[in-house]
């Protein structure tokens, strides 16, 4: 059965923006390559941890939100754990109403922007 997913991961504040890039890259890949489908996806910058991780007080976080099989996302987090560039990450089935308010949210932005255009 497929399934929405929110995937949000952490990698290491000492990669260069190329680096980010190919990391983020990487796991649209994996997504796709297993039958996946990116619905929609965030970049939300270089921000302070609440607490320090591996050292380190900040760190570049990514938000992908996906369609796939529930099966996949052992995958994805081995591939997550595999990457030393991968601080943190956490992945969590979207319910119905989370899709939802995920949708309007964007809408919303989508409408906001026009707006200002």
């Amino acid at each position: 059965m497929i399934n929405q997913y929110e995937t949000v991961f952490i990698a290491t504040p000492v990669l260069s923006e190329a680096q980010m890039k190919e990391a983020v890259e990487k796991f649209r890949k994996v997504i796709t390559d297993n039958n996946g489908e990116v619905v929609h996806e965030e970049d939300w910058g270089l921000k302070k941890l609440a607490y320090p991780i591996q050292k380190k007080s900040t760190g570049f976080y990514h938000l992908i939100e996906f369609k796939s099989e529930s099966a996949f996302i052992e995958k994805l987090e081995t591939q997550f754990r595999r990457d030393e560039r991968v601080m943190r990450f956490l992945t969590f089935k979207m319910d119905k109403h989370s899709v939802a308010y995920s949708e309007k949210k964007r809408r919303m932005k989508k409408e906001q922007n026009q707006k200002e255009a």
